[in-house]
C-alpha cells in the first residue's frame, strides 16, 4: 500500500509545521483571489491612469522611449488628420480634445486618454494613447482579477512568504509544547520495556495529550503492581510449598534412618501436611479458572436464608467452637440468582476467616438484606480488626494481615480472592470496612430473584 505524503515525514512536529504552511498557503492564496476580484476595478484605474501618464509624456517631450505593455501612441490634428501612429481600427480616432481639454474614455474595443497640444494657445495637435479594453461579463471580470493580481504579484509573494514562514515558526513552538508528553512517553515506554515500572510522565495539560499522558502513568502503576504481585505469588507459593515439603521430608528422613517409627501419628502428621499442599493446588487451580472464566456457573434461584444457616452449623461443627457466638439475621423470603455452590463457598471462607480473627467472647453476624435490583449480604465480627493500610489488599492472592497466625491455622491467603472472583463473575462486588480493634465487615452483593417456585431448603446438603 502506497505511503499518503504525510508518512513520510519522521516527526509530528514535521507533519504539524507541513500541514499549517499548506493550510496558511491555501488560506492566502484564497484571500489573494478574492482580494483580486473585488478590487479587479482598481486594475481598470491603474490602466487609464497610465494611459493619461503616456499622453502627457508624449504631449510634453514629443515621444516616450516605452511606452508599456499594449500601449499605442497616435498623434493626429484637430481636424483629424494623422500624423504619427496608427488608429485601431476600425474605430475613429475621438476628437474631443480639441476643445482644448484632456479627455479619458471608452469604446467598445478599447480604452483611451486624449490630451491637447496647445501652442500659441490654439490646439495644434491631439496625443491620444489607448489600449485594448477587457471584454465584458466573466472573462473580463477574470482577466482584471488577473490584471489586478499580475499588477502585485511580487506584494503577494512577499506577503505569502513572510505569511509561511510565520506560521512555521510558530507551528514548531506549537508542536514542541503539544509533542513532548509524546516524547516523555516514548522514553518511559522504552524504561518500561526493560523492566522499570516505577517510569512516570509528568502530566502538563488536560487536553488528550494530557489524557493519555495520565493513562499512561495509570497502566505504568498498574503495571507495577502486576510485578510486585508476581514477585509476591512466586515468593508465597515457594513458601507455602516448602513448608509441607520440608515437613513431610524431615520425617521421611527420620523413618529412613530408623530416629522415628512409622507409627499412627507420624503418619497422620505426613498425611495433613499432604492435604495441605493438596488444598493449596487446588485453590490455586481453581482461582486460576475464575479469573479465566472457564468454570461454568449453575445459576438459579437460592434461598438466602437456608444457605446461611447451613454454612453456620458446617463451621459450628467443624471447628467445634462454642466461646464465639455466630448468629443469622437474614430477610424472610431474601433470594438471589447465582450458583448455590459457589456462594456457600464465598460464605464460607467470609465466615471461617471471621472466626479465625475473632477472640473468645466475641460475636460474627451474618445479615442479609435487598437492596433494590440486588442482595446484600454481610459478615460482621467483633475481631481485632485490619488496619486501614491493608485493606486494599486483603482480596489479593496470599496476602495476610496476620501472616504467622494464618498459617497456624492452616490458611493460604487465598480465600478471599477466591471469594471476589466468585463475587465479580456474579456481576456483583465485595468490599471490606474495619475498625481496628473493634471488628471488621465483608459485604457482597448479588442479583435479586423472583422466586416461581419454593426454594428449596439445603441445609442438609
Amino acid at each position: 500500500m502506497a505511503m499518503r505524503p504525510l508518512e513520510k515525514l519522521p516527526t509530528i512536529r514535521a507533519k504539524l509545521g507541513s500541514v499549517i504552511v499548506f493550510a496558511v498557503a491555501m488560506t492566502l492564496l484564497l484571500v489573494f483571489l478574492i482580494l483580486g476580484y473585488t478590487l479587479r476595478e482598481s486594475s481598470q484605474d491603474t490602466r487609464r491612469l497610465h494611459l493619461v501618464y503616456v499622453a502627457r509624456t508624449y504631449a510634453i517631450q514629443g515621444s516616450m522611449p516605452n511606452p508599456g505593455r499594449g500601449v499605442t501612441v497616435v498623434v493626429t490634428t484637430p481636424d483629424g488628420v494623422l500624423v504619427q501612429g496608427q488608429p485601431p481600427p476600425p474605430t475613429p480616432i475621438p476628437t474631443d480634445a480639441a476643445d482644448g481639454q484632456m479627455h479619458v474614455g471608452r469604446t467598445a474595443d478599447y480604452e483611451f486618454a486624449s490630451v491637447p497640444v496647445v501652442r500659441n494657445g490654439v490646439v495644434v495637435q491631439i496625443v491620444f494613447a489607448f489600449q485594448s479594453a477587457l471584454e465584458p461579463g466573466i472573462v473580463g471580470r477574470a482577466a482584471a482579477t488577473a490584471t489586478f493580481l499580475l499588477d502585485f504579484w511580487w506584494q503577494f509573494l512577499l506577503a505569502g512568504l513572510l505569511g509561511a514562514g510565520i506560521s512555521l515558526v510558530i507551528a514548531r513552538w506549537l508542536a514542541r509544547g503539544m509533542t513532548q508528553p509524546l516524547r516523555d512517553m516514548a522514553a518511559a515506554a522504552r524504561r518500561l520495556e526493560q523492566g522499570d515500572y516505577t517510569t512516570r510522565v509528568h502530566v502538563r495539560s488536560m487536553d488528550e495529550a494530557g489524557q493519555l499522558a495520565a493513562a499512561f502513568n495509570r497502566m505504568s502503576a498498574e503495571l507495577e503492581d502486576l510485578e510486585r504481585s508476581r514477585r509476591d505469588l512466586v515468593a508465597n507459593v515457594s513458601h507455602e510449598l516448602k513448608t509441607p515439603i520440608a515437613a513431610i521430608r524431615a520425617h521421611l528422613e527420620n523413618l529412613a534412618d530408623g530416629v522415628e517409627a512409622a507409627d499412627p501419628e507420624i503418619l497422620q502428621v505426613m498425611l495433613s501436611q499432604t492435604e495441605r499442599l493438596s488444598r493449596l493446588v487446588d485453590q490455586l487451580l481453581d482461582l486460576s479458572r475464575l479469573e479465566s472464566g472457564e468454570v461454568p456457573f449453575q445459576s438459579e434461584v437460592v434461598g438466602i436464608a437456608p444457605l446461611v444457616d447451613r454454612v453456620i452449623s458446617e463451621i459450628t461443627i467443624g471447628r467445634a467452637i462454642s466461646d464465639i457466638r455466630l448468629e443469622a439475621d437474614v430477610a424472610d423470603g431474601l433470594v438471589a440468582e447465582a450458583d448455590p455452590e459457589r456462594i456457600h463457598q464465598v460464605l464460607f471462607n467470609l465466615v471461617d476467616n471471621a472466626v479465625r480473627f475473632t477472640p473468645p467472647g466475641g460475636e460474627i453476624r451474618v445479615t442479609g438484606r435487598p437492596a433494590e435490583a440486588r442482595v446484600e449480604i454481610s459478615v460482621a465480627d467483633t475481631g481485632v480488626g485490619i488496619a486501614a493500610d491493608h485493606l486494599p489488599r486483603v482480596f489479593e492472592r496470599f496476602y495476610r494481615v496476620d501472616a504467622s497466625r494464618s498459617r497456624d491455622d492452616g490458611g493460604t491467603g487465598i480465600g478471599l480472592a477466591i471469594a471476589r472472583s466468585i463475587v465479580e463473575a456474579h456481576g456483583g462486588k465485595i468490599v471490606a470496612r474495619s475498625d481496628p480493634g473493634r471488628g471488621s465487615t465483608f459485604t457482597f452483593d448479588l442479583p435479586a430473584a423472583v422466586p416461581a417456585v419454593a426454594v428449596e431448603d439445603r441445609r442438609g446438603g
